[in-house]
Formats: structure tokens, C-alpha cells, sequence
């Protein structure tokens, strides 16, 4: 059974950083872009960084760029988004998500992946 389990998230001041980490589990997604989502309340999900197998490309949301880094360890099946300035308009519910196709680009649309962890919180207060 596939699973993708987030944690890292939690309560902090604006201005603060944050490291969030999805480690994988019942496949390796060693060769699969990998990606962050997050959702607050009352709106869609929406994109936040990807990464493609090797971590050569990322990709991130305007409203992130610059403050957020993802990265992608093989060897641990995992994917970390080093996340700092946060603003309370970052406050929301982080998903995980991996692509079960193997290469391509590290996409911005939830229909591209395949497999989804559970979320984790993050709060960040003004």
C-alpha cells in the first residue's frame, strides 16, 4: 500500500520558517516528479513547489517563489519544502502529492499525480 505521510507543520510567527518533510512508503517515487499542494479554508487547493526525479527542476507558485524551497532526498523516499518569511497568508493545510509516471516535468496541476498524503497543518500568526 502506497503511502505519503507529511509532518513538519505546526503553529509560528509570521516572519518564521517552517521545514516540512512527505516521506514515502510501499514504492519508491525515486524516478517521479514529486510536489506540494496546500488548501485553506474555504478555497481550492492550489500549487505551491514541485520537483522533478533528480531535483535538477522545481517549480513554484508566484506567491511562494523565493521564500519556499523544495528538495527531494532519494536514498529516504522523502521531499522536504523549507518554507521561510511565512505570512498568515501561507496558513493551510499542506498535501504532499506524487506522480506514479516515471521522469517528466514537475507539474502545477493536481491532475498530474497520482498519489496524495493526508496534509499537515500550518498555522502562521500575525
Amino acid at each position: 500500500q502506497v503511502q505519503l505521510v507529511e509532518s513538519g507543520g505546526g503553529l509560528v510567527q509570521a516572519g518564521g520558517s517552517l521545514r516540512l518533510s512527505c516521506a514515502a512508503s510501499g514504492r519508491t517515487f525515486n524516478s517521479s516528479p514529486m510536489g506540494w499542494f496546500r488548501q485553506a479554508p474555504g478555497k481550492e487547493r492550489e500549487f505551491v513547489a514541485a520537483i522533478n526525479w533528480n531535483g535538477g527542476i522545481t517549480n513554484y507558485a508566484v506567491s511562494v517563489k523565493g521564500r519556499f524551497t523544495i528538495s527531494r532526498d532519494n536514498a529516504k523516499n522523502t521531499v522536504y519544502l523549507q518554507m521561510n518569511s511565512l505570512k498568515p497568508e501561507d496558513t493551510a493545510v499542506y498535501y504532499c502529492a506524487a506522480d506514479e509516471a516515471l521522469g517528466g516535468l514537475p507539474g502545477s496541476s493536481a491532475n498530474e499525480y497520482d498519489y496524495w498524503g493526508q496534509g499537515t497543518q500550518v498555522t502562521v500568526s500575525s
